[in-house]
């Protein structure tokens, strides 16, 4: 994934703009997360987490510049730093505990990010929209996907209590800012 898409197109509807702006503040989170699950593997010195979190890492940069080189910059988030230190805490606190909380982690913000991914799919598919965007939610959706699998064939097959709550806050946090960031 190393083109940047064009869109022949770039005026969006009110609601494809909020999507976008949410889509931007997602990946900005999401490179946080990397950035912050990075810095605690080091400590840790946990070259396979690290060897992870920097190949994800790549793709969420990728995903944040597809978005960035569609939505006009005063199109986006206002809470930009708040994403960034919530996405660092989100990569970085649960990697004190090991690789199986960070594994569990990426898997529940995945699934959440594939599921929001898809509501817009599905808009595009029935009301239409620029050309391109549909084939760029879905190469990102993709990628994200594929994430999730790959956290969870890495992860505990069964989460002990205080992670299920862990990865319950997780995704609904991950909920929460999206409304947000349609907003603001």
């Amino acid at each position: 994934m190393n083109e940047l898409i064009t869109l022949s197109s770039p005026v969006f509807s009110e609601y494809l703009e909020r999507e976008l702006r949410s889509d931007h503040a997602g990946e900005t989170g999401a490179v946080y997360i990397y950035k912050g699950m990075i810095a605690v593997a080091k400590l840790r010195k946990d070259t396979e987490l690290i060897k992870f979190a920097k190949n994800h890492l790549d793709t969420e940069v990728e995903h944040l510049k597809l978005i960035e080189s569609i939505l006009e910059p005063k199109h986006l988030s206002c809470l930009l730093i708040a994403w960034r230190i919530a996405g660092w805490l989100t990569g970085a606190l649960p990697t004190l505990f090991g690789q199986q909380s960070a594994y569990a982690t990426i898997a529940s913000v995945e699934t959440f990010v594939e599921q929001h991914y898809q509501q817009q799919i599905d808009y595009l598919q029935e009301n239409g929209g620029p050309d391109g965007l549909l084939d760029l939610l879905l190469r990102c959706q993709a990628d994200e996907i594929h994430h999730k699998n790959e956290a969870k064939s890495l992860g505990p097959t069964t989460l002990p209590l205080a992670l299920r709550i862990w990865c319950f806050l997780v995704g609904n946090g991950s909920a929460a800012a999206v409304v947000l960031a349609r907003k603001l």
